[in-house]
């Protein structure tokens, strides 16, 4: 079972996106890539992550690594473009987004893809979104948080500084440009006490 210390700042029972104004903050990566970040996006985020948590069918992924199969660190549960998606909010933070950012990304956003992150203990590992388009051309992928903070770090592609954003409840991190071909993304794992966390991922056509 998972269970989310709420904040003391939830939203009473609204779960939607901020459209009124856009108050986001971009990052210059270098070479066409760049981050958005806007705090506090999607009121009644942890509402919204209570739902989540019970009605999504989550699922345990294992992969092939070197000799032997291990468990994927996280939950995981996806929707495409067809698909009907487990919380009315999502299709409103799909349709808003698909309009802020459709210059950028030169289409609206398709699929949702989902991931809980139980604890600490649970993390993804340095990778780009470059199955599909996102190998060849210049995307954007967008993320909204719910839940307990993590930090998502960043950096160029085959090494290098990091960048690091602290990402908590209904904050949207917004990647885009040349970011999923010479930059790389990860969760790291920490041993500190954290809570669950819910990562929404909001993809164009043709990109996972």
């Amino acid at each position: 079972m998972v269970v989310l210390q709420g904040s003391l700042f939830a939203a009473g029972d609204r779960t939607e996106p901020h459209t009124s104004t856009d108050t986001s903050e971009r990052t210059d990566l270098g070479s066409g890539a760049w981050v958005d970040l806007q705090r506090n996006w999607m009121a009644g985020a942890d509402l919204l992550f209570e739902r989540l948590a019970a009605v999504v069918s989550w699922r345990a992924e294992r992969r092939s690594m070197y000799d032997r199969v291990v468990d994927v660190p996280r939950l995981v549960a996806f929707y495409g473009s067809g698909d009907e998606l487990p919380d009315p909010s999502l299709d409103v933070a799909r349709r808003v987004l698909g309009e802020r950012y459709r210059a950028d990304a030169g289409c609206g956003f398709a699929s949702v893809g989902l991931c809980l992150y139980r604890d600490g203990r649970d993390s993804v590992a340095w990778h780009g979104d470059t199955v599909g388009r996102g190998a060849t051309d210049d995307v954007v992928v967008a993320i909204v948080s719910l839940g307990a903070p993590r930090i998502l770090l960043l950096r160029p592609t085959g090494g290098g500084a990091t960048v690091r954003f602290r990402v908590g409840a209904g904050d949207l991190l917004v990647m885009g440009g040349s970011c999923q071909r010479t930059w790389e993304h990860a969760v790291p794992k920490t041993a500190r006490p954290v809570g669950p966390r819910i990562s929404m991922q909001f993809r164009p056509p043709g990109v996972r």
